[in-house]
């Protein structure tokens, strides 16, 4: 019988982020990430020049596979924008990514990774990730005056109404 795996052993992952083609990158995101399909270019920019570590996954010259992090080094550290181009998916090439990240000298060491997912959960804890629902808060950034009035509330507007000159 025929083994109808598919033979992966000639990807490339690698970590220099002056690889990257946002315009591919955009592509990526538009075909298997539902959560960043309508990413522009300068904002992509921003969030690669921004994270560290940023690990890639390449079919020659295409780029099939992306995730970035950001790290503290030591205490906590987040994965970020996880995505495989959906021929490549279910090879094992998403949890290589995935350990290449993770085995990165900025998040290697550090306590604790997070990472947000809407509909991935068994695959990242395949990986060694738990759920963990007590610690996951998000703030949706809005005007500070959109915000509920509160006496901390009112320190913060009043430092940040300070100017500050270099």
């Amino acid at each position: 019988m025929k083994s109808t795996a598919k033979d992966y052993r000639h990807i490339q992952f690698c970590d220099d982020r002056s690889k990257i083609d946002i315009k591919q990158l955009q592509t990526l995101f538009k075909l298997a990430a539902f959560w960043a399909r309508e990413r522009c270019s300068e904002d992509l920019e921003i969030a690669v020049a921004n994270s560290n570590p940023i690990v890639t996954a390449w079919d020659g010259e295409e780029m099939i596979g992306f995730a970035r992090g950001t790290s503290d080094g030591i205490y906590r550290a987040t994965i970020w924008d996880v995505v495989i181009h959906p021929d490549y998916q279910g090879g094992g090439l998403g949890r290589k990514l995935v350990q290449t990240v993770l085995s990165h000298p900025l998040m290697c060491r550090v306590e604790r990774v997070y990472l947000m997912t809407t509909h991935q959960q068994k695959f990242y804890e395949r990986i060694g990730f738990e759920y963990n629902q007590s610690t996951t808060m998000v703030l949706y950034n809005q005007p500070m005056e959109s915000l509920p009035r509160t006496e901390q509330n009112s320190a913060n507007q009043t430092a940040n109404a300070v100017s500050i000159s270099r």
